[in-house]
């Protein structure tokens, strides 16, 4: 595969397991733009000598640099923290990865990605195969480092656990993940009656 061929690849698999920011940045967008077109339109109405639609510059900029003295400390307090909290509304979507439930497995040809429940579904189908119980005595749920499986054996049947972990385990290796997630299965202490 051609180096272009590559990276086109590598966007579509970066594109379909990550979250985009253009949300947040259209709303951050939005916000500049009013904000902004605000203070200009006070500036304007200020130099052509008319009233100020809300409040005029000079006497928010006074206002502004005064602001601890004759102000309500409870006021105060609760808008810092609103602003705080919209910083944050802003911050962490870009410093955290965003990643989706989905998973890129590698394959030569094409860009292949697998949603996380139609994963999940595969290794309980697995693990219930080799438990010998029913579809709704099995919990998968797949993470990037971790998959965790339940299994609520037939009352009076034991489950081994470790026969499940490798057949999860073997199923996993198919997928050929990077990373390989570990496997963990926990076998429930009381059974299920007439399944």
């Amino acid at each position: 595969m051609k180096q272009a061929d590559l990276d086109v690849t590598n966007r579509i698999l970066r594109r379909e397991t990550h979250s985009a920011r253009t949300a947040a940045s259209a709303f951050a967008a939005v916000l500049g733009i009013l904000f902004f077109a605000y203070v200009l339109l006070e500036s304007v109405l200020q130099a052509l000598g008319q009233e100020a639609w809300l409040i005029d510059p000079p006497t928010f900029g006074r206002w502004l640099a005064d602001l601890p003295a004759g102000s309500d400390p409870l006021i105060l307090g609760l808008s810092g923290a609103l602003i705080f909290l919209a910083g944050l509304l802003f911050f962490l979507p870009a410093v955290l990865p965003g990643r989706r439930a989905r998973y890129a497995l590698p394959n030569p040809r094409a860009a292949v990605v697998v949603d996380g429940e139609v994963l999940a579904a595969s290794l309980a189908r697995c693990a219930r195969m080799r438990a010998d119980v029913t579809p709704q005595q099995v919990l998968v749920t797949v993470g990037r480092t971790l998959v965790e499986v339940q299994i609520r054996p037939t009352s009076g049947t034991p489950v081994d656990a470790e026969a499940v972990r490798g057949a999860v385990e073997d199923e996993l290796l198919l997928t050929k993940l990077d990373p390989q997630p570990a496997v963990r299965v926990r076998v429930a202490e009381a059974g299920v009656i007439g399944q």
